[in-house]
């Protein structure tokens, strides 16, 4: 029922999906005078220093932006976060950094009611529909990737997500990654069935598989793996929490909890975390 839901939703809904288009450019058409002014100081401050060089965003308060606005289909009210995945696109290319991590829907979100759930992913396919052809994914060479336990996905989800990873595959000026089905304990317990799983397959002992156990071990069968881990984790919606983000990358990274929700934040919101971020003096514990 989820993946049939799901699956008629981008021509169900693409006129939704346009009208949020023009809805923000018309307010991007009436913006103060003082908020474009600002925005470009801030911007000019933050291209002074060195950028993060992975960006980790917790995309919440979608629910509370819909209730707010009026919105109450599902679908809408996830579309309304997706549509700002363009202009993030936008800030992070300004700045050249290299990877973003988005977490869109946890494990525990798929456990939500089914509406809601299709809502969630129908809005993630139409949006990775989009992307396939969007000519900014192409000029800035965005590499498109999907983590998390995706064999709990509907099928209609994971034919989007390979469309998208196919479209991508040989880019490599920024890396977009999308949590989706993810969970930051199911991605260490992953790790390490992973990792015995290979050292079964070659016949490693098991005196031996523990005596090799260790943070970098482990490390190297991360969903991330090969990314640098994030320098800066973002949380919209004004909770100060992780929720289990990037629970083992995250150790040495610097948190930015923002009152926003999702689908209202704005490029100085974004522009403000970067320049707090390159505010701190980083330790790494020493």
């Amino acid at each position: 029922m989820l993946s049939q839901r799901a699956a008629v939703v981008p021509s169900a809904h693409a006129a939704t999906a346009i009208w949020l288009r023009w809805r923000h450019l018309l307010l991007r058409s009436l913006r103060w005078p003082v908020y474009a002014l600002y925005e470009q100081r801030l911007l000019t401050q933050v291209k002074l220093r060195p950028p993060p060089r992975h960006v980790g965003i917790i995309l919440d308060g979608n629910r509370r932006f819909g209730r707010l606005s009026g919105v109450m289909d599902p679908f809408q009210v996830y579309a309304q976060g997706a549509h700002k995945l363009d202009e993030l696109l936008d800030w992070c290319g300004e700045l050249s950094i290299p990877a973003v991590t988005l977490w869109v829907c946890s494990t525990d979100n798929l456990a939500r009611q089914p509406q809601e759930v299709a809502g969630i992913l129908g809005a993630l396919e139409l949006k990775l529909a989009a992307l396939v052809n969007d000519p900014q994914i192409h000029r800035r060479r965005v590499r498109v990737q999907a983590i998390g336990r995706l064999e709990l996905l509907p099928e209609s989800t994971l034919a989007a997500i390979r469309a998208a990873e196919q479209a991508t595959a040989n880019y490599d000026t920024m890396l977009l990654s999308i949590a989706v089905a993810y969970g930051g304990r199911e991605e260490i317990a992953d790790a390490v069935r992973e990792m015995l799983t290979r050292a079964l397959d070659e016949g490693v002992s098991l005196a031996e598989v523990i005596d090799g156990v260790c943070p970098e071990q482990i490390g190297r069968y991360l969903y991330l793996a090969e990314t640098p881990e994030p320098d800066l984790i973002i949380r919209t919606s004004g909770e100060l929490r992780l929720s289990g983000f990037m629970l083992w990358q995250s150790a040495y990274s610097e948190f930015y909890f923002s009152d926003v929700l999702w689908p209202a934040f704005r490029k100085i919101d974004f522009l403000r975390a970067v320049r707090a971020f390159q505010q701190r003096r980083r330790r790494y514990g020493r």
